[in-house]
């Protein structure tokens, strides 16, 4: 930890216990935290391993240890084998080499000869799509750039053991499909491929197994279909209202999150229907100026379908002058087909984050109409719904009588 985090945290620290009420600063326990513990893991060769839960669960504590980033405190990790991983932007590279540079250093770490890099080398190169600044230090590159070269480097420079973090989110759309569809070329080779994120969609098609990490143990290891289930049915218990006393938390924590509402508005009362409007509250302590509110919505296989930002006001929005801590979201009309969804809230002030709930919420959306069209529930076929309308042929429509 440098200087500056030092700092910050006792920062922190000091306001919290300096809070209205207080009698004044009282002296920080120390307090043991483990990121992992008393977990045990057998990978097969050839296993293709998806890894779920929370943020804070111990999923990049996890892949860490076994790429020898780190070192456990007790226990051992025995791999057999080369291990290729891409766990965050920039790892095994040196900024100030340039990009075919780093692609021999970061095979000599894998521990591959010359001759197998420049075997591989064009490949490399091809995938990654940066053939124009080859040669220009990486510490200028785009964290795009950056992450294409490193997954190149990673996925085909043959490790028995591929990891991959949440990075690839980083990419675009296209060199993420592309990135996806060699993973599973790795994993038909028979190579152990094991990979994070939240995109079950993605952990479903790609994986066989599932690890399902909760407060740094395991809480289910079987196939990644029911680590999926089980990893859903986790967040149910998150329904809007007070958030729950052991709800995970990350940031700063100057302020935080106390209760999320969902709901029809207050003048129409009710639950939550397609095509009607909508009313989100989140409830804050305290208010502080600068402070923004976030919200992501999920669909149920955890991809993400949007979000909304206080930031981004119009000047015709309202502003609450009355000091309560509370941000009102109000839709119009909520386009979102039936089914349920999570909603995670982060809360940001003058750009830094404060706190980050995962799962703050789970929001159950009702059948609906938008104008006179009913808008039902269609499993498998996307999550929103969109304002259009038919010209059908002559002679063919809902009124056209059959023959």
């Amino acid at each position: 930890m440098n200087a500056r985090e030092t700092l910050a945290n006792g920062l922190a620290n000091l306001a919290r216990r300096l809070r209205p009420g207080g009698v004044g600063v009282r002296r920080v326990e120390s307090e043991e935290f483990w990121a992992l513990r008393d977990v045990s893991l057998e990978l097969a060769e050839g296993d293709v391993v998806g890894i779920l839960g929370r943020n804070g669960a111990g999923k990049s504590t996890l892949l860490k240890l076994i790429s020898r980033i780190m070192e456990p405190t007790t226990g051992e990790i025995r791999i057999r084998g080369r291990v290729g991983s891409l766990l965050e932007v920039g790892t095994g590279f040196h900024p100030d080499l340039t990009g075919r540079e780093n692609i021999f250093l970061n095979g000599a770490i894998l521990g591959m000869s010359r001759a197998e890099i420049r075997r591989k080398f064009d490949q490399i190169v091809a995938f990654s799509e940066i053939e124009r600044f080859l040669d220009t230090p990486v510490k200028r590159y785009s964290s795009g750039m950056y992450v294409r070269l490193a997954f190149s480097v990673a996925a085909h420079l043959e490790p028995e053991i591929l990891i991959i973090d949440e990075v690839l989110a980083v990419g675009d759309a296209a060199f993420q499909k592309k990135s996806l569809d060699r993973m599973s070329e790795v994993a038909a080779e028979g190579r152990t491929v094991l990979f994070v994120s939240h995109n079950l969609g993605l952990i479903r098609a790609l994986c066989k197994r599932g690890i399902l990490l909760e407060a740094g143990t395991v809480r289910f290891d079987g196939t990644a279909e029911d680590a999926v289930r089980t990893y859903l049915e986790g967040l149910e218990g998150s329904a809007a209202g007070e958030l729950a006393p052991n709800v995970q938390r990350h940031g700063r924590g100057l302020v935080q999150l106390r209760r999320v509402e969902a709901g029809a508005p207050v003048d129409s009362g009710g639950g939550l229907e397609s095509g009607r409007p909508a009313r989100f509250v989140f409830e804050t302590s305290p208010a502080l100026p600068g402070l923004s509110c976030v919200f992501d919505i999920f669909d149920s296989l955890g991809q993400h379908v949007t979000y909304f930002d206080s930031a981004n006001t119009s000047l015709d929005d309202g502003v609450d002058d009355t000091g309560e801590s509370r941000f009102v979201c109000e839709l119009d009309e909520l386009l979102l087909l039936p089914g349920r969804y999570r909603v995670d809230v982060a809360l940001n002030c003058d750009g830094e984050l404060q706190e980050h709930v995962e799962g703050a919420a789970v929001i159950d959306v009702h059948d609906g109409t938008s104008g006179r069209r009913r808008i039902v529930a269609a499993p498998g076929y996307g999550s929103a719904f969109m304002h259009h309308r038919w010209v059908c042929p002559r002679g063919v429509g809902p009124n056209t009588p059959k023959p």
